[in-house]
């Protein structure tokens, strides 16, 4: 399977982990109109782009009406030149629950080209994509994008340094469990100014990417929001950071550290 560099970026976003149907706070924490923008950065050279946004849609599965999640990655610079990427991704989740309906992704990556389709059935426990039908091991399975928005939902109140929590995800042609440690709080250093941060570790697999000693860490916003401003892992060659540009629409004030 093929991996993207947005594959990566959101991969860097994603808190992902949970076997377990977990709780998450009674509404959720990011409205319409919200709008991120991140830079991806291979040592100290921008290697892309991402904008993630919440849209409106009138669009409802199953009766439901549905957010819009819409993700769209591009390289820059000097990578754009070599290698360009326009990958574009849609998720469509439930307004009360926020779990995935349905999900698509359109690949554009030099000469190559792909486009990818899945609709979820959580309460049959199944996934039906372009590459087969996939039975889920539970009914709280979701796709790369729904993943995130999810997660910054949940209920983590109650988290202790060194507390792991699980998600099953949906990509390609497998669905996958990660494990995501929660390690303290710390502030980071933003362009928007200093923010209180929860900090995380999600767990990686070594291979064509990762070393067997990488560890991804992955900072979010300690306020209403829970928005992801960093995230740093090394890799085969270099390390890889994601940092955030700006963020437009927010539903609570940032935790800006005055």
């Amino acid at each position: 399977m093929k991996k993207s560099l947005l594959i990566i970026t959101i991969a860097l976003l994603s808190f992902r982990g949970m076997a377990q149907e977990l709780p998450f706070v009674k509404e959720p924490v990011f409205q319409v109109g919200e709008v991120l923008k991140y830079k991806l950065r291979y040592g100290f050279i921008t290697a892309a782009e991402g904008t993630l946004k919440v849209l409106d849609t009138d669009l409802k599965f199953d009766g439901k009406p549905t957010y819009r999640l819409s993700v769209d990655g591009e390289t820059s610079g000097t990578f754009d030149v070599f290698y360009k990427i326009r990958d574009h991704y849609d998720s469509y989740i439930d307004r009360v629950n926020l779990k995935p309906y349905f999900y698509q992704e359109n690949i554009r990556e030099g000469s190559y080209r792909r486009e990818d389709k899945a609709r979820f059935y959580q309460g049959e426990q199944k996934v039906v994509a372009t590459k087969g039908t996939f039975k889920t091991p539970d009914k709280q399975t979701f796709d790369l994008v729904s993943t995130y928005y999810f997660a910054r939902s949940l209920d983590i109140s109650k988290l202790n340094p060194g507390d792991e929590v699980k998600l099953n995800y949906f990509l390609g042609d497998e669905i996958n469990q990660l494990k995501i440690q929660f390690v303290g709080r710390e502030v980071v250093k933003t362009k928007m100014g200093k923010i209180r941060c929860l900090k995380f570790s999600p767990s990686i697999k070594s291979g064509r990417i990762f070393r067997k000693d990488s560890r991804l860490y992955l900072w979010i916003t300690d306020d209403g929001n829970r928005v992801p401003v960093k995230a740093q892992v090394e890799i085969l060659v270099g390390a890889v950071t994601m940092e955030i540009k700006s963020a437009d629409g927010l539903k609570y004030p940032l935790a800006i550290v005055k």
